[in-house]
């Protein structure tokens, strides 16, 4: 299991963007695949973006096409959310959360089991 730690949220202005980061304290972050879940008030967690340990392959919800980018820097053991074009929808807790695989190309959804979860960070977009 890995303890992830996000930071990043804020409150920002419909248009605007933001950058979610997701500190992975694991030695071997390489071998986890790893996915941005939300979960607004009154409303079910829902899936964000997802990102294969390697990083070379990515999905997304549809509504967040073309306007949200999933990153990972194994280096630095740290999964990123860059958000552009926020609406007031977009408004919830982000939640990280990290699977452990033995596969490099093994792309996390939305029916993934993830053994591990950040505690959230809010982003509120509102004007």
């Amino acid at each position: 299991q890995v303890q992830l730690v996000e930071s990043g949220g804020g409150l920002v202005q419909p248009g605007g963007s933001l950058r979610l980061s997701c500190a992975v304290s694991r030695r071997t972050f390489r071998s986890v695949a790893m996915a941005w879940f939300r979960q607004a008030l009154g409303k079910e967690r829902e899936f964000v973006a997802g990102i294969t340990w390697s990083g070379g392959r990515t999905n997304y919800a549809d509504f967040v096409k073309g306007r949200f980018t999933i990153s990972r820097d194994n280096a630095e053991n740290t999964l990123y959310l860059q958000m552009t074009s926020l609406r007031p929808e977009d408004t919830a807790i982000y939640y990280c959360a990290a699977k452990e695989v033995s596969w490099s190309l093994y792309l996390p959804g939305p029916e993934t089991y993830f053994e591990s979860w950040g505690q959230g960070t809010q982003v509120t977009v509102s004007s």
